[in-house]
C-alpha cells in the first residue's frame, strides 16, 4: 500500500491524459483514422509506460506489468499500421479496452483487503469492458458516433481514473505509522 501511496500521481496523470484525449476525440469529431490511429497509439503507449512505472511489489506488479506491456503494445500497433481500416481500429480499441478492463477488476478484487475503494478500479474497469463489448457488438456504427463514444469513456475512465488517484493518495496520508494504533472507521 506504501508504494501504491506514494505513486498516486501516476494515476492523476494517466486520468489527465485520458480525458485530454476524450477531449480532443469530442471537439474535432471529423478526425481522420489516420489521426486517431496516432492520438490513440500515443495514449496507449503513454498509458502503458505510467502502468509500467506504477507497479510497485508484491502480487499485483505482474497485473500491472501485463497491463502497462499490453497498453504499449496496443501503441506499437497502431504506430506500426497507421493506415489500417477503420473496422481494424476499432477492434484494436475494442480488444485494448476489454482486457485491461478485465486487469484492472483483477487487480482490485486482489487489492481489496488490503485498501477500501477498491470499487474504483472496479468501475472503471467494468466501464472499459464494457466498452470493448459494445464496440465488437456494433463495428458498423458510424465513425462520428465510434469517435464520441470513445471520447466520452476516455473523459469517464480519466474521471475515474482522478479519483481513485486522490483516494490512494489519501490512504497513504492515513496510514498509522509505527508505535501508532490503526485508524478505526
Amino acid at each position: 500500500m506504501e508504494e501504491l501511496s506514494r505513486t498516486w500521481w501516476v494515476y492523476l496523470i494517466r486520468g489527465a491524459c485520458a480525458i485530454l484525449f476524450g477531449l480532443l476525440a469530442i471537439v474535432w469529431p471529423g478526425i481522420t483514422i489516420y489521426a486517431l490511429v496516432i492520438v490513440f497509439g500515443a495514449y496507449a503507449v503513454v498509458n502503458g509506460v505510467f502502468a509500467l512505472f506504477s507497479s510497485g511489489r508484491g502480487g499485483s506488479r505482474l497485473w500491472m506489468v501485463i497491463y502497462g506491456v499490453i497498453s504499449i503494445l496496443a501503441g506499437i500497433l497502431a504506430f506500426v499500421w497507421p493506415r489500417m481500416t477503420a473496422l481494424a481500429l476499432l477492434f484494436l480499441i475494442a480488444g485494448w479496452a476489454v482486457v485491461t478492463g478485465v486487469i484492472e477488476i483483477v487487480a482490485a478484487i486482489r487489492l481489496r483487503k488490503a485498501m477500501e475503494g477498491e470499487w474504483m478500479f472496479i468501475v472503471s474497469g467494468a466501464l472499459s469492458v464494457l466498452f470493448g463489448i459494445l464496440l465488437f457488438v456494433w463495428p458498423s456504427s458510424g465513425a462520428l458516433a465510434v469517435v464520441w463514444l470513445i471520447g466520452t469513456m476516455a473523459i469517464v475512465y480519466g474521471i475515474a481514473l482522478i479519483g481513485l488517484a486522490f483516494k490512494v493518495k489519501a490512504l497513504g496520508a492515513h496510514r498509522p505509522g509505527p508505535g501508532t494504533s490503526p485508524r478505526v472507521v
